[in-house]
């Protein structure tokens, strides 16, 4: 079998790392570390907030080192509430859950936004893990009318959930018709949830739609990933194979590759339909044997930069690909993806990437990376790399 081959060369080419490292002890002692930190240094990004009166929603710091705050219908407002939501978990503190509900709850309207498709990522992450941590019947409706909002951009003739607009900003310059990002596997789960939670059919059948075209259009034969796919609505054509965020079309964007094994594992897990998780393992591999990646396991923004070893580290694209491990540990035992996982959490603990106590605006993770291309974000915190990171240490634990 093909995914049995895929393991073994995986399992045999990080075989010595894996049993170099240290003791189980010594990952609990390093989990239970970070989280005690992670306790310490969301503190005090509270105070800075304030922990009453307006929602100010953190996402990374400017050059000068101060936190830059963004509004509620930014695709990353759901990361900081569901960071508080895994820290209440972490920690055993309930306090937690009261800041977590604040936040969560300022998002509110977003369940009606339907002008772009990171409403999975910022529901999702606010909502749907305070549900998963308190049901509420209010909570339950929120994701179900997200679910709504979202299907709003689902194009039947192509089988797709349409990512951008193209009527206005830089997506406008692109020439796209109907672009979709591999991002917006991430926001399938939400669609799964809700039929789970509402019993209709609709939401699920949506995501399986979107999971198999983007399965069937948006991978290379090496098993990367091309960041943007650009339909005919009409008829399902593929117009453009691209990139927005990577270095060229051509090149492996690190978080891209990301998002594919974390949503390709997502989406196993509601259907556990083999081909997904087959996906998933695939592309995983591609990054963990490319002649590029970094022996900390730390990707460079893009495989294909330039400038290597010479280019930003994404520490986002590490930190979300060691919780998708974690998951697919438990899918597929014994085949040492929960050992690769804690190599990168190790990496991730050390002083290369994680803050200082009161230091970097107040968030956990250094060194990561939004979009060379568009001059933004670049070796920052950001908030979407501090989830991960606690999901990670939340799975790991």
């Amino acid at each position: 079998m093909e995914i049995k081959k895929t393991f073994i060369s995986l399992t045999v080419a990080f075989m010595f790392p894996i049993l170099c490292m240290g003791s189980s002890k010594d990952m609990t002692n390093i989990v239970n570390d970070d989280i005690t930190f992670a306790s310490r240094q969301y503190s005090l990004m509270l105070d800075k907030l304030g922990r009453s009166g307006k929602i100010n929603n953190p996402k990374t710091m400017d050059k000068l080192s101060k936190l830059v705050l963004i509004p509620g219908d930014d695709w990353c407002s759901g990361f900081f509430p569901g960071s508080l939501w895994y820290l209440s978990q972490l920690t055993g503190d309930k306090s937690w859950q009261k800041q977590a509900k604040r936040f969560t709850e300022s998002l509110d309207s977003i369940q009606y936004l339907t002008w772009h498709h990171d409403v999975g990522f910022m529901i999702g992450c606010s909502y749907l893990n305070g549900y998963r941590i308190n049901p509420t019947k209010a909570y339950k409706k929120v994701i179900i009318q997200t679910a709504k909002s979202l299907c709003t951009r689902f194009r039947p003739k192509a089988g797709i959930i349409q990512s951008w607009n193209v009527d206005k900003g830089w997506q406008s310059q692109k020439g796209w018709t109907c672009p979709v990002i591999i991002d917006n596997m991430m926001n399938l789960e939400i669609l799964f949830e809700a039929t789970r939670l509402s019993g209709d059919s609709t939401y699920w059948n949506i995501a399986v739609a979107h999971a198999n075209t983007t399965l069937a259009n948006h991978f290379r034969p090496d098993a990367s990933c091309y960041h943007v796919v650009d339909y005919d609505p009409a008829t399902g054509a593929v117009l453009h194979r691209q990139t927005a965020q990577g270095y060229s079309d051509e090149s492996t964007w690190a978080r891209g590759q990301a998002w594919a094994v974390y949503g390709y594992t997502v989406c196993y897990r509601y259907t556990h339909d083999k081909k997904y998780l087959d996906q998933a393992v695939k592309t995983l591999n591609l990054m963990i044997r490319h002649k590029n990646m970094p022996s900390d396991l730390v990707p460079y923004w893009d495989y294909n930069a330039p400038n290597i070893p010479n280019e930003p580290r994404d520490v986002s694209a590490a930190a979300c690909i060691a919780s998708a491990l974690y998951e697919m540990d438990g899918y597929l035992p014994d085949h040492g993806y929960s050992n690769l996982a804690d190599r990168i959490l190790i990496s991730l603990s050390s002083p290369d990437y994680l803050a200082t106590i009161g230091k970097n605006s107040g968030f956990l993770l250094m060194h990561s990376v939004g979009s060379i291309p568009h001059n933004n974000e670049i070796d920052v915190p950001l908030n979407y790399a501090d989830y991960y990171f606690l999901e990670a240490l939340y799975r790991r634990k």
